[in-house]
């Protein structure tokens, strides 16, 4: 190679180093995108002001908008593309959303330049008919988490009084354990476990983690009281009452499938978030199957003595006023796709309901002036006491 050639390589070198410069120091000075804030609350026909931020891009930029679901367009108007002139110190400008019927929207705003993280510039919109159902659906949320919680204690204060579970269904008693502790692991897996919620946001990128405090409060507490009551099943008397091989053979199968699950994750073959996903199926199955063993007892009896009525009318309360919720929020958020979309949950809700219908009719009409059979239990070999189910004083055990 020539000099003049050499220098005209180190020329043109120089040339586009130098038309380069620019770009990289404004990649490596951090060049961001945000939007503040990421949730607004709007009502219908009413508006709301977001704030676009462009920190170190000294550059025009242009920004455009993408919208989720696909359904945004009836409800927001359109946003359109905005240019922005890059400022040293940072340059803010506010966008207008004009909220036209009620659901959710979420905007995302993109950069046109790979140069700038736009990670953080999205917002997400809730548009509502009234503050005031919103309000509702508030203290009704918190009412029926209340009703919820405290639906453990009567059957738990009955057992103590009576010192005794006959007419308390072992399978419905384990299953209960099963259900609330799987449920447990999901909530607090979710809530607590930074690992766990970076999975979630890789697939939801903008999304919230579906697991507030409350969920965890409630399910901790539930897993404590049911595990109480199998406890009290283990000390108190029982009759001839046992946990059903159907019931212990859904146990293992469901156990064995969970531990198989936690090695997969373990070994990296499954995700942790998967893992507890897992574990909510579970719960979900339990929901469905726990409450056949107690109301096939109570008619076998022909009696619900044993069974706490207290239970059922706060989980009924809890039950009713949690689909009562769905329905406020699907009003309130013009959003019916969001109680009839989603059937798993509003179907389990309704199930639950049935079922305690089912007991307070057993309990007020079916069976109301009933007494239950008495429960033969062995002194010694040839005696046996009687013992009536209702008594509040303990037998002699066998």
């Amino acid at each position: 190679m020539t000099a003049a050639q050499s220098r005209k390589s180190g020329q043109q070198w120089c040339a586009a180093i130098c038309l380069l410069l620019p770009l990289v120091l404004t990649g490596c000075g951090g060049s961001e995108l945000t939007c503040i804030p990421h949730d607004v609350l709007v009502h219908i026909g009413g508006e709301t002001d977001v704030v676009l931020s462009l920190s170190g891009f000294n550059h025009s930029v242009e920004i455009y908008p993408l919208y989720e679901p696909g359904s945004a367009a009836e409800k927001i108007t359109n946003l359109g593309n905005v240019t922005l002139y890059g400022n040293p110190e940072g340059l803010n400008v506010s966008l207008t959303i004009h909220a036209v019927r009620g659901g959710h929207v979420t905007v995302y705003f993109n950069a046109t330049t790979p140069a700038i993280n736009d990670d953080e510039a999205y917002v997400r919109v809730t548009i509502i008919h009234s503050d005031e159902v919103f309000f509702v659906c508030i203290v009704v949320g918190w009412v029926y988490f209340v009703a919820w919680s405290v639906s453990f204690y009567p059957q738990v204060y009955e057992n103590f009084k009576r010192k005794c579970v006959v007419g308390l269904n072992l399978d419905y008693v384990v299953l209960n354990v099963l259900g609330h502790s799987v449920y447990g692991l999901f909530n607090m897996g979710l809530y607590w476990i930074p690992s766990v919620q970076l999975q979630y946001y890789e697939i939801h990128p903008m999304g919230v983690i579906p697991v507030q405090t409350n969920d965890v409060v409630f399910s901790v507490h539930a897993t404590v009281f049911s595990i109480v009551t199998a406890v009290q099943c283990i000390i108190y008397e029982r009759g001839d009452q046992k946990v059903s091989p159907y019931t212990w053979a859904f146990i293992g199968v469901s156990s064995t499938f969970i531990c198989i699950s936690t090695i997969a994750a373990i070994t990296y073959s499954i995700t942790y978030l998967s893992l507890l996903y897992y574990c909510s199926y579970v719960k979900l199955i339990v929901t469905l199957i726990k409450y056949i063993p107690q109301a096939h007892l109570n008619y076998k009896r022909q009696s619900t003595i044993g069974y706490s009525i207290g239970g059922v009318l706060l989980d009924i309360t809890g039950g009713l006023l949690s689909v009562l919720q769905m329905f406020l929020l699907a009003y309130n958020n013009d959003d019916w796709d969001s109680l009839f979309g989603d059937p798993t949950k509003f179907g389990l809700g309704l199930f639950s309901v049935m079922f305690d219908l089912l007991f307070i009719v057993q309990h007020y009409v079916l069976y109301r002036n009933n007494n239950p059979p008495a429960v033969y239990l062995p002194i010694n070999r040839d005696d046996y006491l009687p013992i009536d189910d209702d008594r509040s004083t303990p037998s002699i055990m066998a």
